[in-house]
């Protein structure tokens, strides 16, 4: 009998256990040997009494803890306050450029957090671009759209009809906001709140790139304690703390989530008129203040790839190719080299995320409530910080008969354990929808049941891996956390050589830093933009359980 959320098989569509046993190996495998065994490894080397002894006896520790805290709690506030206006007028109002004002928000929370950080340096005065106003500034930019979705689909469903009857009474508008949208919007805020202060509470990327000597988050002291002083007992217990921290934030996040959905389903249909008087003035600010908070940067980044010692010029782009300061002295960095590196790793990665995420769709989708099972452990790593992966990975594959830390495929696979939840999300959902009665009828018609299942589904999921594929390869290009571990001097992809340029000092240096996070930029949003038309085309078929394209949106993390 079939459980809860399962469907009945007909007689003679059953799948061979053999086969089922082996689409399940694979992945389950892969989930094993580089996610559970780093994962226990690291866990082992953080629960020494000595090494948490040590950690907790140093000064530098607490200054940590500290700082991580404090900028989360303030780049939370600060991004509540910039995007409480936007999400009002995006809710409650229809105006001109309202969708590119959403497309634009989107697209720059996609982005990977080398090239915003490159972006916020581009934008601010050199007094202040390594600044702690940088770093809170940079925050602001990449979670606008958190707080402007998240609020925003509930403040488009709240009842007007509450704020007319108030008014009515003689309330202002003032009045009526804090007595009654106020409350119903709590939930809500809440939510973006705790999402917020989870993403810039594991802020790394961001930190790395704007951050200097006593400004490292948790993340960042752990990546330094590990590559930097050999501290592997202390990078292991900081970890743990990031873990334990992270999993209460998750579950509170969690929780005041589900409290605004039942905001949502309490009312009706968004109705959003045209602002007037007034509206029309506040509309324009709300929504042009959002829209230069988080254009500016791209902009500068543009611009000051092509500032030169002596005006504008092309010379950044020009020399992307040279591997030499002058002749005889080595830069140190092939900027070139490293983009086709982050397209040949991104590549792979994708190969690998598809075909271990499409054998994982065929056996959570036959498995019943084991594929459940499957499912949630197949989504840890998406749970878990990307550093915490490649840390993990750096102490485990480290000596024989599994010293892989030089072999060119292991930043590969890194890239694919983070991106295989996309591309598990995107196709399971259609599979589920698909009815069981097309494979009973290919079976009536005389086919084996493997031939029945493969005839049914696999043309069903083509669209769906394309999508999950779009969303590893995004996901790939801007990977930062776990390649800072696992990449090897000289075979350095793009997010880490944009991240050594920006620390070099000299103009041409720094050009060449925002030209190849300019480039970045460019494909990430890209390839995010043919998601989310392919997205929208499954949605439209009908086949999407699920929404492929916000997969992104539960990345940020890494």
């Amino acid at each position: 009998m079939a459980g809860p959320g399962e469907t009945a098989l007909a007689p003679g569509t059953a799948l061979p256990r053999w086969f089922v046993v082996a689409v399940t190996v694979a992945p389950l495998g892969f989930l094993a040997v580089f996610y559970a065994w780093p994962f226990a490894n690291l866990l082992g080397r953080a629960l020494d009494a000595e090494a948490i002894g040590d950690t907790f006896g140093r000064r530098s520790t607490w200054r940590v803890l500290w700082f991580t805290t404090w900028q989360a709690v303030a780049s939370t506030v600060l991004t509540m306050v910039a995007g409480l206006g936007p999400a009002w007028a995006v809710s409650r109002f229809s105006f001109p450029g309202r969708r590119a004002l959403l497309g634009v928000l989107t697209a720059v929370f996609v982005l990977p957090t080398v090239v915003v950080g490159a972006a916020i340096v581009a934008v601010l005065p050199e007094s202040l671009d390594r600044s702690v106003w940088a770093i809170l500034g940079a925050h602001v930019v990449f979670n606008l759209a958190v707080v402007v979705r998240t609020v925003g689909a509930v403040w488009e469903r709240l009842p007007v009809d509450l704020e007319h009857a108030a008014a009515t009474l003689g309330a202002s508008p003032t009045r009526a906001f804090r007595l009654i949208t106020l409350p119903l919007l709590r939930p809500s805020i809440a939510a973006a709140a705790a999402i917020v202060f989870l993403f810039t509470f594991t802020s790394y990327g961001v930190i790395r790139v704007l951050g200097t000597t006593g400004r490292a988050t948790i993340e960042v002291e752990v990546w330094r304690r590990a590559t930097q002083l050999g501290d592997i007992g202390g990078a292991a217990t900081l970890a743990l703390i990031q873990l334990l921290v992270l999993g209460a934030l998750v579950l509170v996040s969690s929780r005041v989530q589900r409290s605004a959905a039942r905001v949502i389903e309490l009312d009706a249909r968004p109705r959003r008129p045209s602002p007037l008087g007034r509206q029309r003035w506040w509309v324009a600010l709300a929504a042009g203040g959002a829209a230069t908070v988080v254009v500016m940067p791209l902009v500068a980044l543009v611009e000051r790839s092509l500032r030169g010692e002596d005006g504008y010029s092309l010379e950044a782009w020009r020399t992307l190719g040279d591997t030499e300061i002058r002749p005889g002295l080595s830069l140190g960095i092939d900027p070139l080299g490293a983009l086709w590196r982050s397209i040949t790793t991104a590549m792979w990665a994708t190969a690998i995320a598809v075909a271990l995420g499409a054998l994982a769709i065929v056996a959570i989708s036959v498995l019943g409530r084991s594929g459940k099972v499957l499912d949630a452990g197949l989504m840890l790593p998406l749970g878990t910080s990307a550093v915490t992966i490649g840390f993990g990975m750096l102490i485990t594959f480290d000596r024989p008969p599994v010293d892989w830390r030089a072999e060119w495929w292991l930043v590969p696979v890194g890239h694919a354990l983070v991106a295989l939840p996309f591309v598990v999300r995107a196709g399971l959902g259609v599979v589920r929808s698909l009815d069981p009665d097309l494979r009973a009828a290919a079976a009536t018609l005389g086919a084996p049941p493997i031939r029945a299942w493969a005839t049914t589904v696999l043309p069903a999921l083509r669209r769906p891996l394309a999508v999950g594929a779009g969303l590893a390869a995004a996901v790939s290009l801007g990977e930062f956390g776990a390649t800072s571990f696992l990449s090897r001097s000289g075979a350095e992809t793009l997010p880490i050589a944009i991240e050594r340029l920006l620390g070099r000092t000299g103009r041409l240096f720094q050009a060449q830093a925002f030209a190849l996070a300019a480039i970045l930029a460019a494909a990430t949003i890209a390839i995010v933009l043919v998601v989310d038309l392919a997205g929208e085309s499954l949605a439209g078929d009908g086949l999407a359980g699920e929404d492929p394209a916000r997969g992104d949106e539960r990345a940020r993390g890494h």
